[in-house]
């Protein structure tokens, strides 16, 4: 794959099914350079009773970027999130024979998430309320004139987001409007002045009750259902809609550690009579206990919730190399015992599930990390497992209902699919990768496990570009730790064989989906088996496969990646280059400029100073001598734009040849989530500089 041909990258969000299992509906979206942003609509698969296709996948809206689509429970709507006007997500539902949506909310920073009630009538949807004077709320007070903001805590700013405190993350009500009622009609003339008196009038009646919001333009009433000083998430009414369940930090401390907890308010309507104080239920959950809760999802039969947990300890921060487990806890128990665990989350890891998934009437589904691959397990309340999709691909999402379960996933061959299940395996419903594969070569990962220098296992993948060879060779390090590379399609990989290298991807010591002994390894010792590990695969992939040109290669990666990749060029001096992206690059200046400062570095590195000093790359800068780029995004919270740019004075000052990208406007997620020029720039960039101290063909050079 070139760099321009980003747009040809299709992916699908996770899927609906219907209640009768006959219909699935999902969102595709792709980039484009046109828009200079993903855009995307929803799509419908009409299935046969055996849970086959009926027909080709047809699009069913013409908006620029529809998103996140659901059924109602009867499966006569679909709701589904919308920008409005001004590119702001909104909810929308749309009749599911067909019809134009009709946008239902008006949220000024718009709307993230939603759950339908069990009866269809109620929408629960989550949303950021600014607090007057930010965020555009006054006309004419930009960003720059602002209030100053008050800060007295850890948690107030977030990569991807900026800052939070101000503009809080509730759930709100809303009731779902008939798609087939007539339009909002804006008064005109005489009608319009009476209008503003009844408004008016209803101010005045309403006092200071600001927990209803009756928006303008015909939009639904809405009413906030959770606390306005806290971020709240998660959504999940229980079976009869008597209460909303949601995962919120609202205990003393809670901007001290890393626990949630999962609690209930009873949902009420929507008259202002019934807007008051919030009455706030704990459900599962301590501010002394060792695990945090998230993601409540009950039983089709109401008789259990299930909830993904991960333990952090008695500190509240001990999250290294935590995995996400599966608990539950009988309805009858709510009050009177603790939730039980279902799972191991020393071997198994449910982290990047998205949540839990209803199947059938007493189970949940849910999607493990393992040895790469993103397996599904459906999991019932006595903790039996059984394995319903595995194997060399990732599933991405799930959706059941009739006994029809259907997935999204990638694999080697396709950024994204939609597939039913069939006998642990998929059956695919979708050919979006079709114009991929027609316009590129695909390079397909070699499977590969080498000795690490202590015997330990190394497991990883071998992308191989057209020829013969011998090729240069690229060593590609994940970001993480505690992730992994996997089978899924990687666009990076397949740019860089496209351009004739060789790419070597791994999971060294500290990655996730191998068990917590083995992401556990490099706690307080950062640099020590990982680096033993990443360069023990280049030394085994290297004797392993003849067309691999050992004596001219490059080393690269992103986040922690840039940390090894620095850490690595200070300690081995074979590579003509190395690119330093996004870098963790000195876990002292780290604490304090970091969204996630004031935890992280100390539980990877320890709180001796001394010893985080042996852990960090600007501290052995300068041992580098190796070509380096620099690259960083001028928005990124996560690792902050300081740690690059004093590591890259740092190369400056001591005569490694050296350049520094910044791309304004961008985040940490600029390689995954940037935009579509940005995204073809960097690429560019990175090939470019491969070119000048790696080139494909040395006469070249």
């Amino acid at each position: 794959m070139k760099p321009e041909q980003l747009e040809l990258l299709t992916t699908v969000s996770a899927p609906a099914v219907d209640p009768a299992g006959r219909r699935v509906i999902f969102a595709a979206n792709r980039p484009s350079f046109d828009a200079d942003s993903g855009v995307g609509q929803l799509w419908l698969i009409e299935l046969t009773e055996g849970g086959g296709a009926a027909g080709p996948p047809r699009r069913i809206t013409r908006g620029i970027s529809d998103a996140h689509p659901r059924f109602s429970p009867d499966g006569q709507l679909i709701a589904f999130l919308r920008p409005n006007d001004d590119g702001v997500p909104q909810l929308a539902i749309v009749d599911a024979r067909g019809g134009e949506p009709l946008l239902i909310t008006n949220r000024h920073l718009g709307v993230s998430d939603f759950v339908f009630s069990s009866d269809g009538q109620r929408l629960a949807f989550c949303s950021r309320t600014p607090e007057e004077g930010r965020y555009g709320t006054v006309d004419g007070v930009g960003a720059g004139a602002e209030a100053p903001r008050r800060i007295t805590g850890y948690k107030y700013r977030f990569n991807g987001l900026g800052f939070g405190n101000d503009c809080r993350n509730g759930i709100h009500l809303v009731e779902v409007p008939a798609p087939d009622a007539e339009p909002f009609i804006k008064p005109v003339g005489r009608a319009a002045k009476a209008d503003q008196k009844a408004a008016a009038a209803r101010e005045t009646a309403e006092g200071d009750n600001d927990t209803c919001q009756r928006p303008a333009e015909g939009f639904p009433v809405t009413r906030l259902l959770t606390p306005a000083d806290a971020d709240c998430n998660s959504p999940e009414f229980d079976p009869d809609g008597t209460y909303l369940y949601f995962t919120a930090a609202l205990h003393e401390g809670a901007d001290a550690d890393l626990r949630s907890m999962i609690h209930r308010v009873a949902v009420g309507g929507l008259d202002t009579s019934s807007a008051g104080e919030i009455d706030v239920e704990l459900v599962v959950g301590s501010e002394s206990g060792d695990t945090g809760y998230d993601g409540a999802t009950f039983s089709r039969d109401g008789k259990n919730l299930f909830i993904l947990g991960s333990e952090v300890g008695e500190s509240g921060v001990d999250f290294v190399a935590r995995s996400a487990a599966v608990y539950v806890l009988p309805t009858e128990s709510f009050g009177v015992a603790d939730p039980s665990l279902l799972t191991d989350p020393e071997t198994t890891d449910y982290s990047e599930s998205g949540g839990l998934f209803p199947v059938g009437t007493a189970e949940v589904a849910a999607l493990a990390r393992v040895r790469g691959s993103s397996e599904l397990h459906v999991i019932d309340a006595t903790g039996s497992t059984r394995i319903e999709v595995s194997g060399p691909l990732e599933v991405t999402g799930v959706s059941e209902a009739a006994d029809v379960i259907v997935v999204s996933y990638t694999d080697p061959s396709t950024p994204g699919e939609i597939a039913v299940v069939h006998d642990g395996g998929v059956a695919r419903l979708t050919d979006f990768a079709a114009p991929l594969r027609e316009k590129t070569r695909i390079a397909e990962p070699r499977e590969m496990t080498v000795s690490s220098a202590d015997g330990y296992p190394v497991h990883g993948w071998l992308y191989l570009p057209e020829g013969d060879g011998p090729h240069p060779v690229l060593l590609n390090i994940h970001g993480g730790p505690y992730a992994q590379y996997g089978w899924g399609y990687f666009d990076e990989a397949q740019v860089y064989a496209r351009a004739g290298y060789a790419v070597l991807q791994c999971n060294p010591r500290g990655s996730a989906s191998y068990g917590r002994a083995h992401g556990l390894a490099i706690k307080e010792a950062m640099g020590t088996v990982d680096l033993q590990d990443v360069l023990a695969f280049l030394d085994g992939a290297v004797a392993a496969e003849p067309s691999l040109d050992g004596n001219r290669t490059g080393v690269l990666g992103g986040s922690y990646g840039g940390y090894l990749t620095a850490w690595t060029i200070a300690h081995d001096h074979r590579f003509a280059g190395a690119i330093v992206e996004r870098g963790f690059l000195d876990p002292i200046s780290f604490v304090g400029s970091s969204d996630i400062g004031w935890f992280f570095g100390a539980e990877y590195t320890g709180r001796d100073m001394a010893a985080t000093l042996e852990q960090s790359p600007m501290a052995k800068v300068g041992q580098v001598r190796t070509p380096t780029l620099v690259m960083h995004s001028e928005e990124d919270y996560r690792c902050p734009l300081e740690q690059a740019q004093r590591y890259y004075v740092e190369l400056l000052r001591q005569g490694v040849e050296t350049e520094f990208l910044l791309f304004p406007g961008e985040n940490h997620e600029l390689s995954r989530a940037g935009t579509p020029w940005h995204r073809r720039q960097r690429f560019e960039a990175i090939l470019d500089w491969w070119d000048r101290y790696l080139p494909v063909n040395p006469a070249h050079g």
